[in-house]
């Protein structure tokens, strides 16, 4: 049994920041000097992002004319985990139907009413009735299609999700299983001035990715599931974190992160690639996480990859930065619309990080209709 990625689609919120635009949102919010301000803004020019997406309109704006920040100076009373969480459930639901919408645009055999599974994931936010149940409703899907919920695992997450819709996918062949992934980053601004919240600020934004997966393949290009492989770094563990504190989610990710990826990419890609007649010089195509910049570039040094080689990943992260479990998806969608009939059953490798140290891979294949059509 077989099962096939068949279309992605993504949105994102209306209001495109330009990075250096939140850079001096972030020096006034934390009231920096004039010394502190040039470092920040050196660390945001040489992030690799151009611009980002948020959900808030007062990262556009100075104080005083904020609508979710309070106006004071010291941004006090913060905002409270119950004020972010209102405001991700205000948007959520919107963006993720319309990630939805466009994945299935690319298809015209499917349409909402003929899914059979629903797979939610995000880690920005949670409640219950969810998401899940208000996609049902919202996008008027069947009230009896299966759903699950994958919550707080990190940037990772996607891969959790395809591998359950591809365990869906090979014991129901028939099954048209929808997975999305959600995350509104930007409202867990937190006021700490550790280096690792500062990168941390410098690199999340919002964003949803919708993926189409079946048993068969669906439409000009699809990309077929070979294999996965997780492995752990559990020395990582403190340094890339994510936790619930009083005013909402924080994030610890250390400059440590980078190297501690460099360590394991490489047993965990020829675990991977173990048994399957092909070795990572052999591969072409990639689709990589781009958690930073500095992660991408230890990666290539690893692997043997050029910077074209990374290109979608590095795209990715210029044009929308760090979405969390969303961002591969943008990076496969990017790669998908990219492929032509020279690329019939080419591999794909592909990563996403979290906490844990969590590492996660998969490898897939080139489906394309047209090159099978004419053989």
């Amino acid at each position: 049994m077989k099962s096939y990625i068949c279309a992605i689609g993504t949105a994102n919120p209306s209001h495109k920041i330009p990075q250096m635009q939140i850079a001096d949102f972030m020096a006034a919010a934390l009231q920096f000097d004039e010394q502190a301000t040039r470092k920040l803004k050196a660390l945001y020019r040489v992030s690799g992002i151009g611009q980002r997406y948020s959900v808030l309109q007062d990262y556009t704006r100075q104080n005083g004319d904020f609508t979710f920040y309070p106006n004071t100076p010291t941004l006090e009373p913060f905002p409270t985990v119950q004020q972010r969480m209102d405001e991700y459930r205000k948007y959520a639901v919107e963006l993720s139907g319309e990630a939805i919408r466009n994945c299935l645009a690319q298809t015209s055999s499917v349409s909402l009413a003929e899914i059979t599974h629903l797979i939610t994931v995000s880690c920005t936010g949670m409640y219950a009735p969810g998401l899940d149940i208000e996609l049902v409703e919202k996008l008027g899907l069947s009230p009896c299609v299966q759903r699950t919920a994958v919550n707080f695992m990190g940037c990772y997450a996607a891969f959790n999700a395809i591998k359950l819709a591809d365990a869906i996918c090979k014991a129901s062949p028939e099954a048209k299983v929808m997975l999305v992934c959600t995350e509104i980053c930007t409202i867990h601004f937190q006021k700490y001035t550790a280096q690792d919240h500062l990168v941390s600020n410098a690199l999340f934004g919002d964003g949803a990715a919708a993926v189409l997966m079946q048993g068969q393949p669906n439409g000009e290009v699809s990309l077929e599931l070979q294999s996965f492989h997780c492995d752990l770094a559990p020395a990582g563990k403190r340094d890339m974190a994510w936790h619930i504190g009083d005013t909402g989610f924080e994030m610890t990710l250390s400059s440590y992160v980078p190297d501690l990826i460099k360590k394991g990419i490489k047993e965990l890609t020829e675990r991977l690639l173990q048994g399957l007649m092909t070795t990572v010089s052999e591969i072409r195509l990639f689709a990589i996480h781009p958690g930073g910049r500095r992660i991408l570039e230890v990666i290539e040094q690893e692997l043997g990859m050029t910077r074209n080689d990374n290109r979608f990943a590095y795209q990715v992260l210029r044009e929308f930065g760090n979405m969390s479990s969303a961002t591969v998806l943008f990076v496969l969608k990017a790669l998908m619309e990219s492929l032509t009939t020279e690329e019939q059953n080419e591999p794909v490798l592909s990563f996403a990080f979290g906490p844990g140290l969590t590492l996660e891979s998969m490898l897939l294949k080139v489906h394309y209709a047209e090159a099978k059509a004419a053989v």
